[in-house]
């Protein structure tokens, strides 16, 4: 039984590719045939037909007394399915790879200018709390990062809250959050969780996604869970002023 290994192996090969074409092209031919149409030995050639034989891609049988030698179209095929798949899982990485660079340069000049980058969050796609997250994990030591929505929904909402955006508070990340289109419960946890742990006074904002927020509601919600006292100041206040008033 062929193995990839050798699928790859043997059109991996540039001459063995040639030798290939020729046989899809005109059917089945001797190997003398094949020498006197490629730029390379007869014994090279048959080197090349022993590699694709083995491989699969080709098989021989007499006819008379030449021998000749014809493409196998399931394997071929089979090969040219899987050169699609990994041509396919290359374009991924590569349009991954591009992807970073462009972020590099967004998160770069942020750097440089001292900007917030605003990142939209929105329950699964690459909108999702844990691809966001990746984001903070990579960028957030030295560049300050708004997460949009407080992760977006209620699985984002219980990720965030639970453990991760007190995590990276903690392991210094420069990381903020609003509880605009906060769902429910979400804003009293918050901030429950903020008193409790004694961290992230400074990192969560009052935020209305107008005209499609409930401003009233979301208000409400707000005063009600931070209360009136240093908490509900920050939040609803002085946060947003020390995160975007630059004359300050």
């Amino acid at each position: 039984m062929q193995t990839d290994e050798e699928l790859w192996s043997a059109i991996a090969d540039p001459s063995r590719r040639q030798v290939l074409d020729l046989l899809v092209s005109h059917g089945a031919v001797s190997a003398s045939w094949l020498a006197g149409r490629v730029p390379f030995s007869r014994q090279a050639v048959s080197k090349h037909l022993v590699v694709l034989e083995r491989a699969g891609l080709i098989s021989r049988r007499k006819h008379g007394r030449e021998v000749l030698y014809q493409v196998e179209a399931e394997r071929l095929d089979q090969a040219a399915r899987a050169m699609a798949e990994l041509a396919a899982q290359w374009d991924q990485r590569l349009g991954a790879i591009k992807r970073l660079e462009q972020l590099d340069r967004i998160f770069g000049t942020a750097r440089e200018h001292g900007l917030v980058v605003h990142v939209h969050t929105s329950p699964g796609g690459t909108s999702d709390i844990n691809e966001v997250g990746l984001l903070v994990d990579k960028y957030a030591d030295d560049v300050k990062i708004h997460l949009v929505h407080l992760g977006g929904g209620m699985s984002g909402h219980i990720k965030l809250i639970s453990t991760r955006f007190f995590d990276w508070i903690e392991a210094g990340k420069q990381v903020y959050t609003d509880t605009s289109w906060a769902i429910g419960f979400a804003p009293r946890w918050l901030a429950a969780e903020i008193e409790r742990r004694g961290i992230g006074y400074d990192r969560v904002l009052f935020a209305s996604d107008e005209p499609w927020g409930d401003f009233s509601g979301e208000l409400a919600r707000m005063r009600t869970a931070a209360g009136d006292g240093s908490l509900g100041q920050s939040m609803l206040r002085d946060n947003f002023a020390a995160l975007y008033d630059t004359k300050s």
